[in-house]
């Protein structure tokens, strides 16, 4: 079964994912039955070539076309060209696209094959539920998302609860939840020996992460310190002077060195798809503070993984009590073994084969 994999946000949690995927649809027990080319864009500035080169596995074939975030007709156009290109020469009998973008281009491509196949749309966080756009952009999208389903056909694999809930009233759908390998994180548990309680996050600084928030509750507890593990264009939002800015690690394993060395971990997200970060957080042990919103909530069990919030003072108590280390061991012990129920990626993705021979 020769399988292709259309991506145009290839960064953050999802360039995590796609990694993943590479490694365990490259195992040669996998790949002698399934063939796998990742179809990826190199426009996004987190996204070194060199870096897909030496991190995804040998196993799996990548191919790099030019295709952009924002709606451009005569570069969409030829995005769409060069997929049916790739599309053609490779043949494949199912083809998954990521992503809103990729799962409007890849769809029209497909059908330009005038050949019927196998196609599946993960959305990653539908961008009709983004915050940062007008209630007019978000009914748009949605029209786009609900028509294109209707329109060309396929069906939706949503990468978490709350997303599959909204998928089904899109058309046919399945659930399978983001993972990660949890065994390769614990590799780099180390307990934390802070003198000050430290919280910290793992993401690019942009508005997705809400940045203004993050220094906001910084500001507002000047008694415990704070870390962003990443870089981004909006770092100029993170003023308050107890918070550390550590940059990109160029080894990832750098980063989750230095996600394991906080106390607790913070999710500021104001939208979300399924959070690789949270789940590799939890993975560590790390006690998680997040926004109440879809994505986190599918991922955070309040009050039994760490707490759910949509208020800066309702921090105050949560703070309070995850200032007891007994409380965050046990926090962070409950939320391993959630994600070993129900995040493990090698297990997530024998059951997406499971789809694709359907």
């Amino acid at each position: 079964m020769k399988v292709v994999h259309i991506i145009e946000a290839l960064g953050g949690g999802v360039y995590t994912y796609f990694k993943d995927l590479s490694h365990y649809f490259g195992e040669d027990e996998i790949a002698k039955d399934i063939s796998t080319t990742i179809i990826y864009s190199g426009n996004r500035k987190e996204i070194d070539p060199e870096k897909i080169e030496a991190e995804f596995s040998k196993g799996v074939s990548s191919v790099k076309i030019n295709m952009v975030r924002k709606i451009s007709p005569v570069q969409d156009f030829k995005s769409v060209l060069q997929l049916r290109k790739e599309l053609k020469k490779l043949n494949p009998d199912v083809i998954h696209l990521h992503s809103s973008k990729a799962g409007v281009l890849g769809r029209i491509a497909c059908f330009l094959l005038f050949k019927r196949k196998k196609i599946f749309y993960t959305p990653h966080g539908y961008a009709f539920l983004r915050t940062d756009i007008s209630p007019l952009t978000q009914k748009i999208y949605w029209f786009i998302e609900k028509s294109f389903q209707l329109v060309f056909g396929g069906a939706t694999i949503a990468c978490g609860d709350s997303e599959y809930n909204i998928a089904k009233g899109l058309g046919k759908s399945y659930l399978i939840r983001n993972g990660i390998n949890i065994q390769a994180v614990q590799q780099q548990f180390t307990k934390p020996q802070n003198k000050t309680l430290t919280i910290g996050i793992l993401a690019r600084i942009t508005t997705a992460r809400t940045p203004k928030l993050f220094n906001e509750i910084a500001l507002g507890f000047p008694q415990y310190n704070f870390a962003w593990i990443g870089d981004g264009e909006l770092k100029h939002e993170l003023t308050a002077k107890n918070i550390v800015i550590t940059g990109w690690f160029m080894d990832r394993n750098k980063a989750l060195q230095k996600l394991s060395s906080i106390d607790i971990y913070i999710q500021t997200s104001l939208w979300e798809g399924l959070p690789i970060a949270v789940l590799e957080a939890m993975a560590l042990q790390k006690p998680v503070l997040a926004t109440n919103i879809i994505g986190n909530k599918d991922i955070v069990v309040h009050n039994e993984t760490g707490f759910l919030f949509t208020k800066i003072e309702e921090l105050d108590t949560y703070f309070e009590i995850l200032k007891e280390e007994t409380i965050r061991n046990d926090f962070g012990k409950k939320g391993l073994e959630r994600c070993q129920r129900l995040f493990d990626i090698n297990q997530n993705f024998k059951n997406l084969i499971t789809i694709y021979q359907q």
